[in-house]
């Protein structure tokens, strides 16, 4: 049971209790589980001896909840496009969602988190190349998704386009230079740097995979028993190389885990170059929601990606 001196939160299980019995479900007990910095999280007993997962927060942010769900669906479809020998990763099913009382809520399957085998890794570098792989099956060849959906709570904007260098630099690094503009933080040499990156990837022409969009170390793991898992994407048609690029980001991943990626479907020529590029989305998405330090890094990787690829 929850701790008596989390306020508020009886009131908050016996909603979560009502709503449960809506769908046959009869909750033991409700615990505060940690990881998240944008919602509030909980692991849900029944009585039944069963768990499930539950995010909640205020009712303004639901829409962030259904594009997450829409995206947890996403991979999990195709995950079922294409057979392969690949170890998949584990993708949480979204059981429900709803508005409870001024609160969004999304129920999702447990995933019993803990393992750290290098062999865990590896086969979730094999798994998510062949997620990557398979979802080729249903790709049209364009750039984006059937919605805009968020980069953790930040705006992702994802008009469809043709061309991935359009794509990148248009809808993403555009966007969050725009956000940044309108917050009074216009970052020297934006301007530069956009007028460049088209030219930067004219040559490169990606497949348009189905990719997580989000994953750092704190979007995947190592499952109890053996297994690896995906979760919290932000999910695009987009180069697979910005799911790999991003795992080597804030801690990044073990060397395993790009080993296994490498064994299944090897990036092409030039993929590393274009790591610090696709990545000054993701400082800039960080700087614009939190600010503080990642505005200097923003800064730093604009320069020294104009100093690289001149």
């Amino acid at each position: 049971m929850l701790a008596a001196r989390a306020p508020g939160v009886a009131m908050q299980q016996q909603v979560m209790a009502r709503w449960l019995a809506q769908q046959g479900l009869e909750l033991a007990a409700m615990q505060p589980v940690g990881g998240g910095c944008i919602h509030r999280a909980w692991r849900l007993e029944l009585r039944d001896g069963s768990q499930r997962f539950a995010k909640t927060n205020r009712a303004a942010l639901l829409p962030v909840l259904e594009a997450e769900a829409d995206g947890l669906n996403a991979l999990r479809a195709a995950a079922q496009l294409e057979p392969t020998e690949a170890p998949l990763p584990l993708i949480p099913d979204p059981l429900d969602l709803a508005e409870l009382e001024g609160e969004a809520v999304l129920l999702l399957s447990w995933l019993e988190l803990g393992g750290g085998s290098q062999q865990g890794w590896l086969e979730l570098g094999q798994g998510l190349a062949g997620l990557h792989r398979a979802s080729l099956a249903s790709s049209d060849g364009r750039f984006g998704w059937h919605q805009n959906n968020f980069i953790g709570s930040g705006p992702q904007d994802n008009s469809w386009r043709g061309s991935w260098a359009e794509f990148f630099s248009e809808q993403r690094l555009g966007v969050q230079l725009e956000l940044a503009a309108a917050a009074g933080r216009a970052l020297p040499e934006a301007r530069a740097l956009l007028e460049q990156v088209p030219h930067w990837l004219a040559a490169h022409e990606p497949e348009a995979c189905l990719v997580h969009g989000d994953l750092w170390s704190g979007n995947a793991g190592l499952l109890i028993g053996g297994g690896s898992a995906l979760f919290d994407p932000a999910v695009s048609r987009s180069d697979r190389e910005v799911d790999l690029a991003m795992a080597r980001l804030f801690g990044g991943f073990p060397a395993a885990f790009f080993e296994g990626y490498e064994q299944e479907w090897p990036l092409p020529a030039g993929h590393r170059q274009r790591v610090d590029l696709y990545n000054l989305y993701h400082l800039l998405n960080h700087a614009n929601l939190f600010g503080g330090g990642y505005w200097q890094q923003s800064a730093a990787s604009i320069q020294a990606l104009l100093r690289q690829w001149s």
